[in-house]
């Protein structure tokens, strides 16, 4: 009898056996399969924490034109930018065509962009496309120039009236008292009116005490050189070559104004004013033919935009120190600032900043 009960309790402590190991083998299986972040290492836990956080946003941008030199540099720069946040960027450009932009837009919009922005062509029309973004429950950024009359979530350019007031200063110390041409911008474009807000807030008070007297104001449809180039024609053959400062509102409408100047010889002898820094500009300026740009280092605009949209796109506030009215409301805006350039400082700055390289511009 003693005999069988050892025999029971043996292998009933075997059985308890068996349960612990089963046990023991499923706490630890449980344990590879679900670990517990507080016992990874440091940097494999904020690893973690980076990736469930990351979220990868889709930007849609909109361009007018690639046919100036400083668009392709925005567009490159930005692309750039954006995916060095890990954010993807689908580019699309007009080619200076109302219709095919607001059908550009359309497209981003269904390709299911987090957020998009525009480089409008005509200030206006474009407010169509702030609509059509806002209904599909895409926040608008307005990218160097500003879209009129409509909801737009943040503006992001440089200074433009500050540029405008950098041109006129400098051709204003070298000639204070003449005759004066302006070369707009189009007339479609806000950026345009900006410049030219800032030359004149300049050149009023010379005009107000009859230093200077503006003798040609014009539009160039679409940032034409060839339509600068028709303006300055008839600017100098209105007033028999006598004019004394030429302010255009870029550098290509100043390379169309100095083609003009060229043809009669004139060219260097009457101070030329531009902005954007485009390298057949910086070389004018070597050579003597253009007077002045104004940079604005596109980089940092770039930079700036990409951090903007990212953070807007992810639903996340941005800090925008400036309020521009586009006719309906006060606009949140970043606004960076330019900085004038002649043959003075031109190592200094553009080049210096590796804008264009000094082989290039000499």
């Amino acid at each position: 009898m003693a005999q069988r009960y050892t025999r029971l309790s043996l292998v009933i402590l075997v059985i308890l056996s068996l349960v612990y190991v089963i046990s023991a083998c499923e706490k630890d299986n449980q344990s590879l399969d679900t670990p517990n972040v507080s016992d990874l290492p440091q940097n494999e836990e904020s690893n973690v924490a980076e990736a469930r956080n990351m979220q990868k946003v889709k930007i849609g941008f909109a361009m007018d034109t690639l046919e100036e030199e400083r668009w392709l540099k925005d567009r490159d720069l930005f692309k750039k930018a954006l995916e060095s946040m890990g954010a993807e960027v689908d580019i699309m450009e007009a080619n200076g065509d109302v219709a095919l932009q607001i059908s550009q837009a359309e497209t981003l919009i269904s390709r299911g962009v987090d957020l998009l922005v525009i480089v409008p062509y005509n200030a206006e029309a474009a407010a169509a496309i702030v609509e059509k973004a806002h209904s599909a429950g895409i926040k608008l950024v307005s990218y160097d120039r500003l879209v009129k009359n409509a909801e737009i979530d943040l503006y992001i350019s440089f200074d433009n009236e500050r540029v405008g007031e950098m041109q006129a200063e400098a051709i204003t110390k070298l000639v204070p008292k003449g005759k004066y041409v302006y070369i707009g911008g189009a007339m479609t474009d806000n950026n345009a009116h900006l410049l030219k807000k800032g030359v004149f807030n300049v050149l009023q008070p010379f005009i107000d005490r009859g230093d200077i007297t503006v003798v040609y104001d014009q539009w160039t449809k679409d940032w034409d050189p060839e339509n600068a180039f028709v303006n300055m024609e008839a600017a100098l053959e209105a007033n028999d070559n006598q004019i004394d400062a030429v302010i255009s509102a870029n550098d290509a409408t100043a390379g169309g104004v100095i083609e003009a100047l060229e043809a009669l010889g004139l060219e260097g002898k009457i101070p030329v004013a531009g902005q954007d820094a485009e390298l057949a500009a910086a070389q004018r300026i070597v050579e003597g033919t253009q007077t002045m740009t104004v940079y604005k280092p596109i980089s940092t605009l770039t930079k700036k935009a990409a951090e903007l949209t990212v953070s807007l796109a992810k639903g996340e506030s941005v800090d925008a120190d400036r309020k521009i009215n586009n006719g309906k409301i006060e606009v949140p805006s970043v606004l960076l600032t330019p900085i004038p350039v002649d043959k003075s400082n031109i190592d200094e700055t553009i080049i210096a900043d590796g804008f264009h390289s000094r082989e290039d511009v000499y």
